[in-house]
């Protein structure tokens, strides 16, 4: 299969994942397309979205900046003369591990100010959370997948959460909201400000930022 065809491929990929309401699709095309920028996931998914709209956004997604630039790109670069992109790591997404979706969905929007993304299934059993740019996926288990009587409480952080700024008054709106500390805000030996909240499944998540 020949580069554009992989691309034309995709295209069409984002074309059917958009009509069947699939949201990491909506979130491709909210970041990726500016006319998209300000709408929520629903209304990503709601919102007309055409082939020439994906096309878009995979020429965008390839470092071009719309779908004639990417056939004229590829047109003038031959297999042995493109050159290799190097690998940009975009944004994680730790994944937690719950017992009840709605309860963790109603912790983290309820008492850390995140905002529910989507929930998937019926009943659901998988969630995503954000909060500016930080995203936390929420994974429903029948049991506990840690043995916590094995390992030592502090070791069981399961994401951590970098702040540009504001660590201290977020942890005084955390504080103020009883919402539960693990760790109250310390400046650890390597110079970073942390604090750890606990969730009610025991995941700790800690947030940190630069001394």
């Amino acid at each position: 299969m020949s580069q554009f065809e992989h691309f034309r491929k995709q295209a069409k990929l984002y074309l059917k994942w958009h009509r069947e309401g699939r949201h990491p699709a909506a979130a491709a095309i909210r970041s990726l397309l500016p006319r998209f920028r300000d709408l929520s996931d629903r209304q990503v998914l709601e919102h007309e979205f055409k082939l020439a709209d994906a096309q878009e956004l995979v020429a965008r997604k390839a470092g071009f900046e719309n779908w004639e630039a990417l056939k004229k790109g590829l047109s003038i670069m031959s297999p042995s003369t493109a050159p290799e992109k190097e690998p940009s790591l975009a944004f994680s997404e730790p994944q937690l591990f719950v017992a009840d979706i709605g309860q963790a969905c109603d912790f983290y929007t309820g008492k850390l100010g995140f905002t529910l993304r989507f929930t998937y299934g019926e009943p659901p059993f998988f969630a995503q959370v954000f909060r500016d740019g930080a995203r936390l996926n929420l994974r429903h288990v029948d049991r506990p997948v840690v043995d916590t009587d094995r390992i030592v409480p502090e070791h069981l952080v399961m994401a951590t959460i970098v702040l540009n700024h504001g660590i201290k008054k977020l942890f005084l709106d955390y504080q103020a909201a009883d919402v539960p500390l693990f760790q109250t805000l310390k400046t650890e030996p390597w110079g970073s400000r942390t604090f750890i909240v606990s969730d009610p499944d025991g995941n700790l998540v800690c947030f940190a930022a630069d001394g």
